[in-house]
């Protein structure tokens, strides 16, 4: 089957190209269209390799004649945009020549015993794109967001999770007593208070539970949590990058879980 011409978008007040700008660089836009923007080569192949059909390509002119034969039927619609605007676009200093844009996931319901991750006020987009990165590789296919976590499907941290959205199950905007659908233990951690992590016996499957980057994680969910950790710090600094603690936290679940 022959890919349909594309269009072609020439004009800066072109209705389409302003509102794809606005999902580019608005971290909430994407709340508003129901339509989420992927950025780049490596966003495009995870998206496709997940079974995920764009509703709409989107390529800069100078790129587009190499892009054609690889990517001209990926989309349902494809459009190419003049060098100068597609420019204009992006966030990025150094913008990809191309993007997908995709349906945004119908958000779901939290799964009972799936294991997770609990965002709390988290709000730094690289720390939640990487959280996202270790959830996916540690095994914990749940992220449930808190009101006032960074948006889950921003262009931001769908950069800094490199592909991870797509493999799991996102949950955001939720509310602190949403948390009491889990039927698994929530561990909290904690800079200063707890037991060790090296020392802890960790329940599988279980929920962690990552808070505030100054706050850390809030009373509503320390009330909930069955276990409360912190990670030795030999060296003697104040804290941990929530994102550092995530992936050393997951991964000592991931290593000690049974089987």
């Amino acid at each position: 089957m022959t890919p349909a011409e594309p269009q072609v978008i020439s004009s800066r007040d072109n209705a389409l190209l302003k509102e794809l700008r606005r999902l580019a660089q608005d971290s909430t836009a994407y709340r508003k269209q129901g339509r989420v923007w992927l950025e780049g080569d490596h966003l495009c192949r995870a998206a496709l390799a997940r079974g995920i059909q764009p509703a709409l390509g989107v390529f800069a002119a100078g790129f587009w004649p190499l892009a054609r034969t690889e990517w001209g039927a990926a989309a349902v619609k494809t459009v190419v945009i003049a060098d100068a605007l597609f420019a204009g676009l992006s966030g990025l200093e150094s913008p990809a020549p191309m993007a997908f844009v995709i349906d945004l996931p119908a958000l779901p319901s939290i799964e009972p015993g799936l294991a997770s991750v609990i965002l709390d006020r988290v709000q730094d987009a690289g720390n939640v794109g990487s959280i996202l990165r270790s959830a996916g590789a540690f095994g914990f296919r749940q992220v449930i967001a808190l009101r006032g976590t960074a948006a889950l499907w921003s262009p931001k941290v769908l950069r800094a999770g490199m592909g991870a959205h797509f493999g799991l199950r996102l949950v955001e905007g939720v509310e602190p007593d949403a948390l009491d659908a889990l039927a698994l233990p929530i561990l909290a951690t904690s800079s200063h208070h707890g037991e060790t992590l090296h020392q802890a016996q960790l329940p599988w499957p279980c929920a962690w539970a990552l808070g505030h980057e100054g706050q850390g994680v809030g009373d509503e969910v320390g009330r909930r949590a069955s276990q409360t950790v912190r990670i030795a710090q030999p060296g003697g600094e104040e804290s941990l990058n929530v994102g550092a603690a995530a992936a050393i936290c997951l991964h000592a679940s991931a290593v000690s879980r049974p089987g």
